[in-house]
């Protein structure tokens, strides 16, 4: 490629004719001769139309040349041809996170890939030294036989990043919760209106007593007027019109569940000599109790095991699964790390990847309720699917909960329940077991860790196997780990010196910054104010890590899909309405990413964490053509920062084909 500023060679316009400006939606159709191997009657063809286009195209690029600016395509394309190139309406607005030319003017794609990104003279050279070519090659070198190329330009003030990717993300729970989503509610009556609501518009419910209704999003420490204890099964049968139905809702964190009388009666009818387990016996989970010993309604974390709601059939599957990725899409995500795959997810996954169906990509953690091991229960794939977009090489374990439901596994009781030091859901030494055998078969191995016991348990364990690795092959522990990739998701809650220990050790960090935008309002009365300390501390676990890798996610449904929400938390650490415990500033403001940093996290560095930083995550020749067009510049420091949050994605591409919007 010729050097990105002041290049003298001769230059081809790479700006559409008039004519083919007037039209662009019909350029856009036209399918390009590929490696031009075509037959006489193509050039026939091809030698006209670039001849009406020639004599105008030149003064597009002749303005941009000697004004600075770029001319715009006045409407918006939402097909291209096989080769195009797409270029910002001034410079250095494409976002790169490449390191070496951070910010560029254009980008040319051909099918699927990134051949030149920088300046227009770049475009240029390159396509002219291409057309040369293929002349040469088939037209007897014929100028008249040159292909135009088909230029886009950005509408003024949008810019382009690489295509956004979520670290850690539940793609069919998504789809799942918002068929009945409870994350809004700000009160238990809020809750159970939303609940007569949904009966009221499926009167089905009512008429077949073996339907359940089950929705997501719960979260008691956010309603008002309540004390932030559990809510009952009573509760849910304080309505009419709920108090017989089979009702069981997940908590925002996925780690409670809260059923309804009747959910208790039909668990305890399949539960050996239909009695409840003592707290004894439920490992890493908890039953939550009356003061008589009667379950109250709540089931936590290992506990959710033992109510049993109807399978979901493959088409209500298929469907949560449509429903996300369009979802993800419409919100500028390409790729999506799913954090527990289950064999019966998996395989919506591959049918839509064998159909062409998958619209983005996914890097599938595998996950099993087994609790010995299951490895060899699952496929393992690579670039899957006629698109190659489906991933699975790594697993997902849990060692705790989470902190919402004092299930976050501490070294020291809660600060708020000093009762408990919540839940450890696998001992250490059966999970060391279990880490070991996964590892010894090759599986890429990602623990979920809240709490601070849970997280020096995994550290423990990755410095034990990433010791004997290194011993084995002689690699010093952060080449074991750069090869091997281990990963904590969450990491929320660490000491200070395992904060160090997993930057030493080479083990990724995944964080979700939301996660701290939503709990600031009661992590530190959970915790006190010595834990927090060591709570969500991005910039922390950022310059501590070797590589400064730290990938950003949001957890959805947990949290929005939107990775602009976390965007925004991540470099204001402020809640949407701009507030925090701390004030304007943020909440322990000292941990913010900076923008370049946070882009960087939901790119390159999730790419990272998914073996793809060698063709995904950053805009540079011979990486895949995945980029997001925004309407506003986020990355700008004249941008104010809660501008981020109304910012709108215009377009997404994945693989070089708009999959979402126009540009």
């Amino acid at each position: 490629m010729s050097k990105r500023k002041g290049s003298d060679k001769s230059k081809m316009d790479i700006s559409p004719s008039k004519e083919s400006r007037k039209s662009v939606t019909e350029q856009d159709t036209i399918q390009e001769f590929g490696d031009h191997e075509t037959s006489g009657k193509a050039y026939i063809w091809l030698a006209a139309a670039v001849a009406i286009g020639l004599a105008s195209a030149s003064y597009y690029l002749s303005s941009y040349l000697t004004s600075g600016g770029i001319p715009q395509t006045p409407v918006s394309v939402t097909a291209v041809p096989e080769s195009y190139a797409v270029c910002g309406d001034t410079q250095g607005i494409i976002y790169t996170v490449d390191d070496a030319h951070p910010n560029v003017d254009c980008l040319l794609i051909h099918k699927d890939e990134i051949r030149v990104a920088g300046t227009a003279d770049d475009i240029n050279t390159y396509w002219e030294q291409y057309q040369n070519e293929v002349i040469k090659k088939f037209y007897g070198n014929e100028p008249k036989a040159k292909k135009s190329l088909s230029t886009v330009h950005l509408k003024p003030g949008s810019i382009i990043v690489p295509g956004l990717a979520d670290a850690h993300a539940h793609l069919l729970l998504y789809g799942f919760k918002v068929q009945l989503p409870l994350d809004n509610a700000g009160s238990l009556e809020e809750i159970l209106d939303i609940l007569e609501d949904y009966v009221n518009e499926h009167p089905e419910l009512l008429e077949d007593p073996n339907t359940w209704v089950e929705g997501m999003g719960w979260d008691q420490t956010r309603w008002k007027d309540w004390s932030g204890e559990f809510p009952t099964a009573a509760h849910l049968a304080s309505r009419k019109s709920l108090e017989s139905l089979p009702i069981s809702l997940s908590r925002v964190d996925g780690h409670a569940l809260w059923v309804s009388p009747r959910v208790l009666e039909l668990t305890k009818e399949q539960l050996p000599g239909q009695k409840w387990p003592s707290s004894e016996e439920v490992n890493g989970g908890e039953i939550v109790r009356d003061s008589t010993g009667n379950p109250t309604g709540v089931f936590v974390d290992n506990a959710m095991s033992l109510v049993h709601a109807p399978a979901w059939s493959f088409e209500r599957r298929s469907s949560y699964l449509e429903t996300a990725t369009q979802d993800a899409l419409k919100y500028g995500l390409t790729s999506v790390h799913d954090a527990g795959s289950t064999l019966d997810f998996i395989e919506v996954f591959q049918s839509f990847a064998e159909e062409g169906q998958l619209p983005i990509r996914i890097y599938a953690m595998g996950n099993s309720d087994n609790t010995s091991y299951w490895g060899d229960s699952i496929p393992r794939l690579e670039d899957y699917g006629q698109d190659e977009r489906l991933n699975l090489k790594s697993v997902k374990l849990y060692t705790d909960g989470a902190l919402g439901s004092w299930g976050a596994a501490l070294l020291e009781p809660y600060s708020d329940r000093p009762d408990t030091s919540g839940i450890m859901r696998i001992s250490p030494e059966s999970l060391e077991d279990l880490v070991k055998k996964f590892w010894e078969d090759g599986w890429g191995i990602n623990i979920h860790c809240i709490g601070d016991r849970a997280n020096k348990v995994v550290l423990d364990v990755f410095e034990t196997v990433l010791t004997e690795e290194s011993e084995k092959t002689g690699e010093d522990i952060q080449a074991v780990a750069a090869r091997r990739r281990p990963r904590i998701e969450h990491a929320q809650i660490m000491r200070e010196g395992d904060l160090q220990r997993a930057g030493r050790l080479g083990v990724i960090t995944s964080v979700q910054p939301t996660h701290a935008t939503s709990d600031m309002w009661y992590a530190e009365t959970r915790l006190g104010p010595k834990r927090i300390k060591g709570a969500y501390a991005y910039q922390t676990l950022l310059q501590s890590s070797p590589n400064k890798i730290l990938p950003l996610g949001s957890d959805f449904p947990v949290e929005g899909i939107n990775p602009l929400l976390g965007f925004y938390a991540a470099v204001s650490r402020l809640d949407v309405h701009g507030e925090s415990p701390h004030g304007s500033d943020g909440w322990y403001s000292s941990e913010k990413l900076t923008r370049a940093q946070a882009l960087k996290g939901m790119t390159l560095d999730a790419a990272y964490a998914a073996f793809a930083e060698d063709r995904l995550g950053s805009l540079v020749p011979g990486k895949k053509a995945d980029y997001v067009v925004l309407n506003r510049n986020i990355m700008s420091e004249d941008t104010p920062v809660h501008e981020i949050l109304g910012t709108v994605v215009q377009a997404t591409v994945v693989d070089g084909r708009i999959a979402y919007g126009g540009i």
